[in-house]
C-alpha cells in the first residue's frame, strides 16, 4: 500500500498523501464504488485522472471512510456525511486528503518552470517579496499557488480570483508555514497555510 506520508498538523486534522503507483485494475477492483462514482470513473479518457480518482478513494478507506461518505455540494466542494470536513487533491503521481473539524483545503502541484509565465494571472501582491533571481523562485510560485488553491477549495465561492482576493504573506521555504488572507467582499479571514516538498511536487494545505 503507497500511503506515501500522514501528517498530523492539529488534533482535528491529518493529512494522507497516497504516491500513485499501481496500475488502474489494482486500485479499481477491491473498490465498492456508488454508481455515480463508477459512471464518472468510467468516463475519465485519461488514464492518469482515473488512477488519481480511484488512489482518493483508497485515501478514505485509510481514513476509515468509503466512497458511499463522500459527496459534492452544488459548487463541487466535497463532504462527509458524519460533518468532517474534507478537502482532495491528486496531480500525476500524487494524490493527498486532508480531513478536518474545521474548514480546509488541500492542493499538490508538479514543480515546473513554466509557472513563471502564468505568474501575473495569480500573483499581485505577492510580487512585492518576491525575488525572480533567486533560486527558489519556481519553488515559492508553487507553494502560493498551492495555498490560493487551497483557499478557492476551502471557500468554494464562484467569482473569487486568486490574484485579486487571496494574500499570502512573506515567507521562506525553510518555514513550512505562513499565514494567507482572504479579502473578498468585505469578508477578510485569516488561515494558517502550512507546504512541503517532495520528489518534485509541492503539497500545500489551509487550516481555518
Amino acid at each position: 500500500m503507497p500511503l506515501y506520508k500522514t501528517i498530523t498538523p492539529n488534533s482535528q486534522t491529518t493529512v494522507k498523501i497516497w504516491k500513485i503507483e499501481e496500475s488502474y485494475d489494482q486500485l479499481i477492483n477491491p473498490l465498492d464504488l456508488k454508481p455515480e462514482s463508477l459512471t464518472r470513473v468510467l468516463g475519465m479518457k485519461s488514464e492518469l485522472h482515473q488512477r488519481g480518482f480511484l488512489s482518493v478513494r483508497h485515501l478514505l478507506k485509510a481514513f476509515g471512510y468509503t466512497d458511499q461518505d463522500l459527496y459534492y455540494d452544488t459548487n463541487g466542494k466535497p463532504h462527509l456525511k458524519d460533518g468532517k470536513h474534507i478537502s482532495i487533491t491528486h496531480s500525476f503521481t500524487f494524490s493527498g486528503v486532508i480531513i478536518s473539524d474545521t474548514d480546509v483545503g488541500i492542493d499538490i502541484e508538479q514543480r515546473r518552470d513554466k509557472i513563471a509565465v502564468i505568474a501575473k494571472k495569480f500573483v499581485e501582491y505577492e510580487f512585492e517579496y518576491l525575488d525572480k533571481q533567486a533560486s527558489d523562485y519556481i519553488n515559492k510560485l508553487t507553494v502560493i499557488w498551492g495555498i490560493k488553491e487551497s483557499l478557492y477549495k476551502l471557500f468554494a465561492t464562484p467569482g473569487m480570483l486568486f490574484r485579486e482576493h487571496f494574500l499570502v504573506i512573506p515567507f521562506t521555504m525553510h518555514d513550512d508555514q505562513t499565514v494567507c488572507w482572504i479579502d473578498y467582499k468585505g469578508l477578510k479571514k485569516r488561515y494558517t497555510a502550512n507546504y512541503l516538498e517532495f520528489e518534485g511536487f509541492t503539497c500545500a494545505y489551509v487550516i481555518e
